[in-house]
């Protein structure tokens, strides 16, 4: 899917199947706005423009995808044991999380451009967590900010704590050569209005106790890493319904300091499409992911009311299949080499077999965004085939307790 060809999409479905089925270094810029596990459940209320949809913030173990486990294992060692720790000191919910944000994760990294950075909303329910899963998926070398976004009307009700008005994003580059256009942002220096005022044309104008005019002056200075913006306010033509939406002039910013014109931003939970929107305002093609399918509509109503025009876009529950992998169909070729790289063994049971005895199968299945690509490709022994028949593999690992799944397992026993 290069960029010349590239159409704004929208997809309605599970954000691991779709970033599955997306190519390598295929956009810009992803920003996300993930659950934060804060243990609630979020509702629009009725008659806001996302009346009708939720999403529940409570994890537990049903929430992981076994089938991607063995990509956490293989690609990043150590991560597992580093969330089973986590696990045992925070609660099976905080490792259900990490689990599930992790295998989203390995996909953005692999779908970015070498040139492109991922910016991660959180608040500090799980932010040092997730940075650590960061530093590991992106190298923490390539950590290049936290920035401490304040949103100074939005006071928490807090009486024994100071209030909490900020949340932090995490920006990471994919790599040490990465694109960045430095901003600057307008700040007015107030002043204190003096008693003797005089007109100035239209204009109240101070001045000071010897008499001299004072001038509120408005300067362009560099933006730093703390970024004052308010929330938006349950007034504002932006406001949708849904209680976590972000502003505009928050993605606009991002968006500004990393991507350019024409580039791709991608938002894989994209909610109330305030990336979308904001990255059509500017000039970029967008591509959203949201489970919700009322996202289309609202994406709709959004282009036309708060980005002032409206662009053709796809809206589909389909799994895209890469383009950017060679298909490889189940020969005697493709199992010779998985016999060699298996050493003769079952993927699933473990067991040693003679290569006759050994059947090829899709890790991921299709309906899941696996496809026809060597990678996707396993040998099982006969009896393991036949217990994982055409479901995914968390179905045989929960039979044989693999080493990926009994790991992080252990946690969740009662």
């Amino acid at each position: 899917m290069p960029a010349e060809n590239f159409t704004n999409t929208l997809y309605t479905n599970d954000n691991l199947f779709i970033l599955n089925g997306l190519n390598s270094n295929l956009v810009d810029l992803i920003y996300l706005d993930p659950p934060f596990n804060t243990n609630r459940i979020f509702s629009a209320p009725i008659g806001s423009k996302a009346a009708g949809t939720s999403f529940k913030d409570i994890w537990s173990w049903a929430d992981v995808n076994e089938a991607y486990l063995e990509t956490v294992d293989i690609q990043f060692p150590g991560l597992m044991d580093f969330i089973v720790g986590v696990g045992q000191i925070h609660g099976k919910a905080m490792a259900s999380y990490l689990t599930y944000m992790a295998q989203r994760m390995i996909e953005m990294h692999r779908i970015l451009k070498d040139t492109g950075s991922l910016y991660l909303h959180c608040d500090t329910t799980a932010a040092h967590y997730l940075k650590i899963l960061l530093d590991r998926i992106f190298g923490k070398n390539n950590f290049r900010n936290e920035i401490v976004w304040c949103y100074e009307n939005k006071m928490s009700a807090a009486r024994k704590q100071f209030p909490r008005t900020y949340d932090s994003i995490f920006f990471y580059s994919k790599s040490a050569q990465w694109n960045f256009n430095g901003l600057k942002i307008k700040r007015e220096t107030s002043i204190k209005q003096s008693k003797r005022e005089v007109r100035d044309g239209k204009n109240m104008r101070a001045r000071d106790e010897s008499g001299n005019l004072i001038y509120m002056t408005s300067t362009d200075k560099k933006a730093t890493d703390v970024w004052t913006i308010p929330y938006v306010a349950s007034t504002s033509k932006e406001r949708t319904g849904y209680k976590t939406q972000k502003p505009l002039a928050l993605l606009q910013r991002i968006i500004k300091a990393s991507s350019n014109k024409g580039d791709i931003v991608m938002d894989p939970f994209c909610g109330c499409a305030t990336t979308c929107v904001a990255a059509q305002q500017l000039g970029r093609k967008w591509l959203g992911i949201d489970i919700e399918k009322q996202a289309v509509q609202l994406l709709i109503d959004r282009l036309s009311d708060d980005a002032g025009m409206f662009t053709d876009f796809i809206a589909t529950t389909k799994i895209p299949n890469r383009t950017d992998i060679q298909v490889v169909q189940p020969s005697q070729s493709v199992k010779e080499r998985l016999y060699k790289e298996q050493n003769g063994k079952c993927n699933g049971c473990g067991a040693e077999f003679e290569m006759r005895s050994l059947e090829i199968d899709h890790i991921i299945p299709k309906a899941k965004g696996g496809g026809d690509y060597y990678e996707n490709y396993q040998l099982l022994c006969g009896s393991c085939n036949r217990i994982k028949g055409s479901r995914p593999m968390e179905y045989l690992l929960e039979k044989i307790k693999r080493r990926a799944l009994s790991m992080l397992k252990v946690i969740f026993e009662e």
